[in-house]
This record gives structure tokens, C-alpha cells and sequence, in this order.
């Protein structure tokens, strides 16, 4: 006898409940704009945990833009059904992956969905996925306030905390400011923000250029009463990290930049 809708749906429920009551803390990442690095942030604070040696998942939530997979030089991968549960991906052998990518045909694949298939696939990301017990779960939210992070609002119903990225515009500072408000409203734990794009370096002379400004996020945190994380000034081995599969972690370890990540971590196993 084939179970009712309502036996299926209890059903996906308790499987959910079973899989949330394994995984030990949630972090969002977040922006209230895009191109703000929010994922390179997401894959570094990641790695970060990795390497603290916590067995830490990593979930691109960014459904129209996962690009998790090519930062860490997964793409082409396909995500594996066996029957009791998708497993992940691995990067480490205690970082595992899920991304839409990983069920693309081709990286030129457009996702062309709306809400309630979003709101579907995040539910089963957490449910479905055989994660293992993990000690934190790193999500990476797309930028703005809409389905997705509703989504995993809904989903998972204990956050403990949102990292909000921003740049030092005015314009991503404004945007940032909502996302605040947003992750509020939402009972999630405002953690802090952090500043990317903070300056560049020149690795030729060491004179320092303030090409989108900086200090707006630590005033904005200020206004806002939220923690300031930290600055990522401009570096190009950091945009070539990304591009190249190579998380600037795992390249650089002992940099100044690396050292932003690895307090960033610290911070986390404190919240």
C-alpha cells in the first residue's frame, strides 16, 4: 500500500529533523549585493574550518550562481544518488560539497526557477544529502534578501550566525545595511561584517591604493551594532586562487591576507 501525501511529507520531515540534529552549528554567508566576494569568503572560512581539522560542509545555496565548484576545482562533478542519500562531494576528507552545479550538464546551463522548486531543492540539500555528522555547516547564500535565504531560514531553523560581506561602496554598504535588518527579522545571529576589496597593495613598491575606499563596513558595523570582522585588501593571487580551483588558503597559508580567515574561523568556534 503506497504511503498517503500526508505519511510521505511527515515522512521528509523526520528525515529532515534526523539530518539537522547532526549537523552541530550553521553559518551563513551573506551580501546584500553581488560581486562583493561573498563566495570567496564562504570558501575560504570553509577551508579555514577544514583545516582546524572539524569536519565542515560547504552548501552553494546561490542557485543561479553556484560557482563553489570552480572555486574549488570540482566542476564536472556529479553528485551520486545511492539510494539512502546523495553523497556530497569531497575537497579535504572532512569538506563535502553540494552545489546545483554538480547537476548541470554544462557549466553554460541556466537554472530558470521559481521559488517553490529553490525552496525544494535547499530543503533537500539538508535532508537528502549525506553529510555525516558535521561540526559546522557553511552556507552560501546569493546576494539580496529573496527566496533563497528565506529558504534556508525555513529550513534550517537554528542559525548561529550570519557573516555579512561587503565592499567599501556606498552602494554595497547600503545594501549590507539591509541585509542586517534582514537577518534580524529572521532571528539569525548578526556575527559581524567584513570588508573586502579593502585597499590594494602594490606587491611592486608596497604603496597602498584605497581604490573602492575603505572603513565604510567598520562604520557600518558601528551604526549597525554588529561586530567588524576584519579587512581583505585587493590581491590578485586571491582573484587567481578562485579562478584556478585553488582556494588562496591552501596556496598561501602563512600570508597576512590567510591570517584574516583563520581569525575568522577562531571567531566562529567561539559563537
Amino acid at each position: 500500500m503506497m504511503p498517503t501525501n500526508q505519511e510521505q511529507e511527515q515522512q521528509k520531515e523526520k528525515r529532515l529533523q534526523e539530518q539537522l540534529q547532526q549537523i552541530h552549528h550553521t553559518i551563513v554567508v551573506m551580501s546584500g549585493k553581488g560581486g562583493v566576494g561573498k563566495s570567496t569568503v564562504a570558501v575560504n572560512l570553509a577551508v579555514a574550518l577544514a583545516q582546524k581539522n572539524y569536519q565542515v560542509g560547504l552548501m552553494d545555496a546561490d542557485i543561479h550562481g553556484p560557482n563553489i565548484p570552480k572555486m574549488l576545482g570540482v566542476e564536472g562533478v556529479q553528485l551520486l544518488d545511492t539510494g539512502d542519500g546523495i553523497r556530497p562531494v569531497m575537497y579535504y576528507s572532512n569538506l563535502h560539497v553540494v552545489s546545483v552545479a554538480f547537476m548541470l550538464e554544462s557549466n553554460d546551463d541556466a537554472v530558470i526557477w521559481r521559488g517553490p522548486l529553490k525552496h525544494s531543492l535547499i530543503r533537500q540539500f539538508v535532508s537528502d544529502v549525506r553529510w555525516g555528522e558535521l561540526d559546522y555547516l557553511i552556507v552560501d547564500l546569493p546576494p539580496g534578501t529573496g527566496d533563497e535565504p528565506l529558504s534556508v531560514a525555513q529550513t534550517i531553523t537554528h542559525v548561529d550566525g550570519a557573516i555579512i560581506v561587503t565592499t567599501p561602496q556606498e552602494v554595497a554598504l547600503l545594501d549590507s545595511r539591509k541585509t542586517v535588518t534582514f537577518a534580524r527579522k529572521l532571528n539569525m545571529p548578526v556575527r559581524g561584517i567584513i570588508e573586502n576589496m579593502s585597499g590594494f597593495i602594490c606587491p611592486h613598491c608596497g604603496e597602498r591604493t584605497d581604490i573602492f575606499k575603505t572603513g565604510g563596513g567598520e562604520k557600518a558595523a558601528q551604526e549597525m551594532g554588529v561586530p567588524f570582522l576584519g579587512k581583505i585588501p585587493l590581491d590578485p593571487l586571491f582573484v587567481a586562487g578562485g579562478d584556478s580551483g585553488a582556494p588562496y588558503l591552501d596556496k598561501h597559508a602563512n600570508s597576512e591576507m590567510a591570517k584574516v580567515f583563520t581569525d575568522l574561523a577562531e571567531q566562529c568556534t567561539q559563537w
